[in-house]
């Protein structure tokens, strides 16, 4: 976030430096005011093209193996542009390549979850998830994958649609 500033600082800079040349080229006809205007207009483009690739960015980053499977675009009143063209702030991304079947109960997989969101560290959080009922819950130390164990299991299970990103990727690979 730290280079983020100073990029958006030489923006600004950049900016003001093109409305400078602007009244130079003019000689100094046109207005003072076109200087803080193109300053606060390149730092506002800045930020507003680092939120729009920032989820492209992330994306391409992820190594082999980890696949996106949900994205949330949000909208807010503060940027207006954002109900014309929805921002992605936050995906999920789910680790398939290191995901394990279950040796009693073949259904289950134990997958890494990873939760990107702009401007915040990523978090990882394993998950099983049961191929043949479409079904999700969190992994604990006290998990059992025994029949009699999961009908009385204190895990919540979470049902997943059957087109699911998360159930695709997971129970087809």
């Amino acid at each position: 976030m730290f280079w983020e500033l100073i990029a958006t600082i030489f923006a600004g800079i950049g900016g003001a430096g093109i409305a400078l040349m602007l009244r130079k080229l003019t000689k100094k006809t046109a207005p003072k005011w076109l200087v803080p205007v193109f300053a606060g207009a390149a730092m506002l483009g800045f930020q507003i093209q680092g939120e729009y690739d920032w989820y492209h960015h992330q994306a391409s980053l992820l190594p082999e193996g980890v696949v996106v499977v949900k994205t949330v675009q949000e909208e807010a009143p503060w940027r207006p542009w954002s109900y014309v063209f929805p921002q992605t702030l936050r995906f999920i991304a789910a680790d398939v390549a290191n995901s394990a079947k279950n040796k009693i109960d073949p259904n289950l997989v134990l997958v890494d979850l990873y939760f990107f969101e702009r401007r915040h560290l990523a978090k990882r959080v394993p998950q099983i998830i049961d191929c043949v009922q479409g079904a999700r819950t969190d992994f604990t130390q006290s998990f059992s994958a025994s029949s009699d164990a999961k009908n009385q299991s204190t895990s919540t299970w979470y049902p997943l649609e059957r087109d699911d990103l998360l159930l695709k990727a997971v129970c087809t690979g």
